[in-house]
């Protein structure tokens, strides 16, 4: 599976865990659809969960007038899975490669606010961890 569908299909897993609390593996069975299985795609969903927390913590940092709680369920999870892309992943993904995946999937998934808004606050985790 290439990068760019397993963060799909990351996002649509932990999509399904946030709105219904789904199991991690039955959220990652489902959006495989009898897929063969994917080892990125399960350590992004993993490690979101993993450290979900912390990641909204920075999140919430850099975010002007909104809390977390109020932002998209798709933006949410684009930013949490970028992030942890961004400070957890032990293979080296280049931060500008992150940041365009996570724009050109809030193109597909989110709302036509969504890609100008998941590269500002991205930007700016960007510019804080440097």
């Amino acid at each position: 599976m290439k990068r760019r569908t397993a963060r799909e299909k990351a996002l649509q897993a932990l999509f399904q865990i946030d709105v219904s609390e789904t199991d991690i593996n039955e959220a990652i069975e489902h959006v495989l659809d009898g897929a063969p299985h994917d080892q990125y795609l399960t350590m992004v969903v993993e490690g979101v969960i993993k450290h979900r927390d912390e990641i909204d913590q920075l999140i919430q940092k850099h975010l002007e007038k909104w809390t977390i709680e109020r932002l998209a369920t798709v933006d949410r999870n684009i930013l949490r899975i970028a992030i942890f892309e961004f400070k957890y992943t032990e293979e080296a993904v280049p931060v500008n490669v992150v940041l365009d995946e996570a724009i050109e999937v809030a193109k597909l998934f989110g709302d036509d606010k969504s890609p100008k808004f998941i590269n500002g606050v991205l930007s700016k985790v960007k510019a804080d961890m440097q």
